[in-house]
């Protein structure tokens, strides 16, 4: 071994990838249904749908899901089918998002908008909250379907919240947190509680995880929009390139 190789710094390995380390099998399993569940007759929809779901996202709101339910200590696969409905809602969201806020690009390739057109976008969008929800039927357990219900009519009214706040430099911090608890921090807060909710656990422990999942959904959203405003400001210095 040379001295450069023996005084090599190791890599950091951060805490979402020890997470997804520690539930590596059941996100494999998760990762499967999903393929297999956004199959279509209609080419267009798993084309699209693939697109967007392969497109180098870190699968935060799945591994949440998986995450609760191995510290519930549950036992089956429902989990794995919650965590597959949890990522269909998110990519659903997104596809919407991108046709109302004529987004162009999504996670550094094209949005699926520009290139398919509004109009798939938002059927293949729906396509994927139907198999959510078909997904979570097939667990058996209504009160984890009333929570991924509940999160997606909230998520709705926080795109609605924003569209009337947009360009508004009136806005208070209190309109701009209820904004983002509700169209990102409320899915992190659902996906969070739902594995203990499937595994029965009692109502703190279920309140645990949800408030925990709203916090880190508040969290994730306050520090994308730093780095969004870190990179505009190099950009403008950059002459916009």
């Amino acid at each position: 071994m040379s001295v450069a190789e023996a005084v090599k710094p190791e890599i950091a390995v951060t805490p979402v990838e020890r997470l997804h380390t520690l539930v590596l099998a059941d996100m494999e399993a998760a990762d499967r249904l999903i393929h297999q569940r956004m199959a279509s007759a209609v080419r267009l929809i798993p084309e699209l749908a693939q697109h967007l779901i392969d497109s180098g996202g870190k699968r935060l709101r799945p591994l949440l899901t998986l995450a609760g339910a191995r510290m519930a200590d549950y036992h089956g696969d429902g989990h794995q089918k919650l965590a597959a409905a949890v990522e269909f809602i998110h990519t659903a969201t997104l596809l919407h998002d991108d046709v109302v806020d004529a987004s162009t690009l999504r996670r550094g390739k094209q949005a699926a908008n520009v290139i398919w057109g509004n109009k798939p976008s938002v059927l293949v969008g729906d396509f994927l909250l139907s198999r959510a929800f078909q997904l979570m039927l097939e667990t058996g357990d209504l009160s984890v379907l009333g929570i991924l219900a509940n999160a997606s009519a909230v998520i709705a009214e926080g795109e609605v919240l924003q569209l009337k706040s947009a360009s508004n430099l009136a806005t208070t911090e209190d309109h701009y947190l209820q904004v983002v608890s509700a169209k990102t921090a409320a899915l992190f807060a659902a996906a969070a509680e739902a594995g203990p909710a499937l595994a029965k656990r009692d109502r703190n422990f279920v309140t645990a995880l949800h408030d925990y999942g709203m916090n880190l959904g508040i969290a994730f959203q306050l520090g994308r929009c730093t780095r969004l405003f870190r990179a505009a400001g190099r950009d403008g210095q950059n002459g916009g390139r």
